[in-house]
């Protein structure tokens, strides 16, 4: 999933006589805009709105908006780097989306930040595509088990069995349809598609057992043949951070009270390929 930002949302501009240009932009809509007295007012349907007076923030005529910000983090932009963290000196969190110039997936929920010290503190989650495309291979952790032994469907499920003495290792992540985890079994050598998500690993050697279990209904149909397995690690739990030269950073806070915000900072580290 990409998260680039939205270039094409529409914005009321304001112009001003009295330096002869376009100071302002508003991201809500209004018929006519004046300030008199200290005060900004709108008419909007009719009716006169005077604003920064109500208690509910990010309001306009009825309607909540969210508060979005962005900003860059360039310092040395020659220097491929790894954003690893995003750090908010403020009161409240916020969602988060960070892209550079190499990557579009970086993001942070919310809920996913730790207040520390007083700062609102999270790790840079990576939202891979499923199936993974061939761009992200470069950028995502893959693991080969080798060529399977024989391939069972069973309703939404689909059995994958490999010879004992090809071990398909410990690292492999189970996890369920339901909470959205787990590692991605694919098949097929040079382009991989995918099989399904892994949900059982079922090893007892003695007894010449050595398969793994997928849930087929987010994958293409089994192949009827034996296939060279690999698989590849859930991409928000396995994440990394975000590479590039720099990072641009976008924050939105849906909080309606008001919220502080004073520094955003992130853990950096050089990049050595």
């Amino acid at each position: 999933m990409s998260h680039e930002v939205d270039k094409n949302k529409n914005y009321t501009v304001t112009y001003d006589n009295g330096i002869k240009g376009f100071p302002s932009f508003y991201s809500y809509f209004a018929d006519w805009m004046i300030g008199m007295n200290n005060y900004f007012y709108t008419f909007k349907g009719g009716n006169l709105y005077r604003h920064n007076t109500n208690t509910i923030r990010n309001q306009y005529y009825g309607v909540n908006y969210s508060s979005v910000m962005q900003s860059v983090f360039n310092d040395i932009p020659l220097e491929n780097k790894l954003f690893k963290t995003i750090n908010l000196e403020g009161d409240d969190s916020w969602g988060t989306i960070l892209i550079s110039d190499q990557q579009d997936d970086g993001f942070i929920l919310a809920p996913w930040y730790a207040k520390k010290e007083g700062a609102y503190f999270a790790f840079v989650r990576n939202d891979g595509t499923t199936p993974a495309q061939l761009s992200e291979y470069a950028l995502r952790s893959l693991n080969g088990i080798g060529t399977s032994a024989n391939i069972v469907v069973t309703g939404t499920t689909t059995t994958v069995s490999f010879p004992v003495t090809m071990p398909i290792g410990n690292i492999i992540s189970v996890g369920t349809t339901l909470n959205n985890d787990g590692d991605m079994l694919y098949f097929g050598n040079p382009n991989p598609t995918l099989l399904g998500r892994v949900i059982q690993v079922n090893q007892d050697f003695p007894a010449g057992i050595n398969e793994i279990v997928v849930d087929n209904t987010i994958g293409a149909p089994a192949p009827t043949t034996t296939e060279y397995m690999l698989y590849i690690k859930n991409s928000v739990v396995e994440s990394h951070g975000i590479l590039g030269h720099y990072g641009v950073f976008t924050l939105t806070n849906n909080n309606t009270e008001k919220v502080e915000l004073f520094s955003v900072e992130s853990e950096v580290m050089k990049s050595f390929p």
